[in-house]
């Protein structure tokens, strides 16, 4: 079984939002967090640090977004913040628009109410570790009621560390709607902790530890309402898949969209009216500062027959900084 939320991030339609860098949870080895994230009260929308309310809209509308996901830290221990901005999304594009958030604490119903007037529509629970297996009977599982109670959709999404059969029960009695796991994964972020406690990437893998996998599938995977999420779709198709949704709304008219979702024009150091005497359409470069865009294709063209004298094929990210992947002179 696959939620909305995880077929909108599977289209590359989630923005996702870090609301806040601190958390309870200090002993979690696995923490992926990064030192410019962690214990820290800055909000991302994507990668792009936010100063204001508009910050947040422009880069929602830059990736047409279909819905965000709302993560931390732990975003209930900043409640008034999350609140905000899932009211300000919801007001900005309407009931449709899908929110899920990530937690590590149960929270109480009070903020399940507050949460959920202000337009959240599903709450994923990770409990900690510590406690797999043994939450029945405890906070754990009355918040999963209580969630619902208040017009939250429950749900449990953990790090594959290990097989826990009572994620199925809880399934199978009604009190989650699924179970994600995350293939488990060393990062910048953690992986002195966790080579610490004995994990070691797979062989010739970036990022997903060995052995992750197949004990979790045997005991989990075929549960209708477990999705077992990899480091590679993530990756390659979560992440690339954003990227071409803001690559096709920003793109002019002569950029080129790439199939990692990169844009790809050309830029050299003439003077415009030479392009105008070479013939080259309007719409088919940009005049800035100091330089001229182009399409990629006149310009390699143009420098070829002598036309001009230089310039370069540039390749950058559609993100709002336009980081730049390469740079490839033409002389």
């Amino acid at each position: 079984m696959i939620s909305e939320g995880c077929e909108q991030c599977a289209k590359g339609g989630k923005m996702v939002m870090f609301v806040y860098g601190y958390c309870d949870q200090r002993d979690c080895f696995y923490c992926p967090l990064g030192e410019n994230r962690k214990n820290v009260t800055d909000v991302y929308a994507n990668e792009r640090l936010v100063e204001d309310d508009e910050d947040v809209l422009t880069e929602a509308h830059r990736m047409d977004a279909l819905g965000t996901s709302i993560t931390g830290g732990e975003p209930q221990e900043a409640l008034d913040r999350t609140c905000h901005y899932l009211s300000l999304l919801k007001d900005e594009f309407g009931e449709d628009h899908h929110t899920h958030l990530y937690t590590g604490i149960t929270g109480g119903r009070e903020n399940m109410r507050r949460l959920s007037e202000a337009g959240l529509d599903e709450i994923r629970f990770h409990p900690p570790l510590e406690l797999w297996g043994e939450m029945h009977g405890t906070e754990w599982e009355e918040i999963l009621y209580i969630a619902r109670e208040e017009g939250l959709t429950p749900a449990f999404e953990i790090p594959g560390i290990r097989p826990e059969e009572e994620f199925l029960d809880f399934l199978d009695e009604g009190a989650a709607d699924f179970c994600n796991v995350n293939e488990f994964e060393m990062s910048d972020g953690n992986y002195r902790r966790m080579q610490e406690a004995g994990f070691e990437l797979q062989e010739g893998h970036m990022s997903a530890v060995e052995g992750s996998r197949e004990g979790i599938l045997e005991v989990m995977g075929d549960h209708e309402k477990v999705y077992f999420c990899t480091s590679v779709f993530k990756d390659a198709a979560q992440h690339r898949r954003r990227l071409k949704r803001m690559a096709r709304n920003v793109r002019r008219e002569f950029d080129d969209v790439t199939d990692d979702g990169t844009l790809v024009y050309g830029k050299t150091w003439i003077d415009p009216d030479r392009l105008e005497y070479l013939g080259v359409p309007e719409e088919f470069y940009t005049i800035k500062s100091d330089h001229v865009e182009v399409a990629w294709w006149l310009l390699e063209e143009m420098v070829a027959e002598g036309d001009l004298a230089e310039g370069e094929i540039v390749e950058q990210y559609p993100t709002y900084d336009g980081q730049v992947v390469e740079r490839t002179p033409l002389a």
